[in-house]
Formats: C-alpha cells, structure tokens, sequence
C-alpha cells in the first residue's frame, strides 16, 4: 500500500520530467561554455539522445539513477508498494538502454552515458566539476579507435 494518497502521488509524479531535466540543462551550459555545439533531442538516431554532436559522432545521454537503474547507486531504489511493477518497468527500461547503445556502436557513435548523481556531486563541488568535464570533453573529442569494440562510457 502506497504511503501517500493518489492524488498526492499524481502531483508528484507529474513533476518528472523526461527532456530538460535541471542536470541536462547544466550539463548543456558547460559544454557551450566550453565551445561545444550540439543538438538537443535529437530525432534521427536511435534514443534520441539528450545532446548529440554531430562534429564528434558522439551521443550524450544524461540518465537519471533512479529510471535507468545506476548500479549500486543509493538512488536507484525500488519502491516497495506496487513492486512486481516497477520491476518489470526497470528491466524494460534497463534492456532499452542497451539497444540504444548496441545500436548507436554499431552505426559507428561513441555513446556516453553520464548519470544524474554525478550531475548532482558536479553541482556541489567545483573541483570535481572541473575534474568531470574535462573526462568529458576527452571522451567526446577522442577519436574512434578502430580495432576493438567500443563500449558506452559511463560517468
């Protein structure tokens, strides 16, 4: 049994958001600082991406813990009421994910993936704000290498 009435639970899950989220906006405001360029959303590639640049073949999806189950994260719960069907929801959502990324590899995109946690510890701490955009702006200007798999990069 859920803790909270349903209107209560209606007006809480409204207020989630799935494009403009506050980490992707922060996110988005580093790079164009930084001199990035990109597009936001973008519909012609699979996952349609939260930031892609097209310069750089690189999609850049900023995941929130909870939705996309950020392994070992404390914010990626499970909540107790309704349990066999948020299960199911994260699977698919999680299983998702993985085709988008499969997909993205194999047309020839570096895919990264940076979650809202990090994003969160960014906005609190200027020294690891730093240390993590500049992983970032390597990841999306390094160059393809040609001889192995490539794997999603996780931040």
């Amino acid at each position: 049994m859920d803790k909270i009435s349903p209107e209560a639970r209606s007006r809480n899950m409204s207020k989630i958001r799935g494009k403009n989220t506050e980490p992707e906006k922060y996110i988005r405001r580093l790079l164009y600082h930084a001199g990035f360029r990109y597009r936001i959303h973008y519909r012609d590639l699979p996952g349609k991406p939260d930031v892609y640049f097209s310069k750089y073949r690189t999609a850049l999806f900023i995941n929130g813990c909870f939705w996309h189950r950020h392994l070992g994260c404390r914010f990626a719960t499970t909540p107790k009421s309704n349990k066999e069907f948020w299960e199911s929801k994260f699977a698919r959502n999680v299983e998702r994910d993985k085709a988008v990324d499969e997909k993205l590899l194999t047309e020839g995109y570096k895919v990264i993936v940076i979650w809202e946690c990090t994003v969160r510890q960014m906005m609190r701490d200027h020294d690891y704000e730093k240390e993590i955009l500049a992983v970032l702006i390597r990841e999306i200007r390094k160059e393809p290498s040609g001889h192995k798999k490539h794997q999603p990069v996780h931040l």
